[in-house]
């Protein structure tokens, strides 16, 4: 083997893009009932809580949810406490320490 093939650039198995071109945000398929429970969360009073039927929410499972409106309400800043109990999300703003 002589030094051509060692000096050579590995060939490429992936095609380059312009990374102006990439989409910046993650919106999964959930985006908008995330962010549709993160905004009544805003307005909701002071000891009450939202309660969401988990057959209403187009077959995403109550781990999911619990995690995704987390991440929602952490990056609005919000405080937020979940419980699930009997087909239903319960969902309420925490309480400042």
């Amino acid at each position: 083997m002589g030094q051509k093939a060692k000096n050579q650039p590995p060939v490429a198995k992936y095609r380059q893009v312009e990374i102006a071109n990439l989409k910046s945000g993650r919106h999964g398929k959930h985006h908008d009932l995330v962010q549709g429970i993160v905004q009544e969360l805003v307005t909701l009073q002071a000891g009450s809580a939202l309660e969401i039927p988990l057959a209403d929410v187009g077959g995403i499972g109550l781990a999911n949810l619990r995690s995704a409106v987390h991440r929602a309400a952490s990056s609005s800043g919000l405080n937020i406490e979940t419980v699930a109990d009997d087909g239903k999300f319960y969902v309420w703003r925490a309480k400042s320490e």
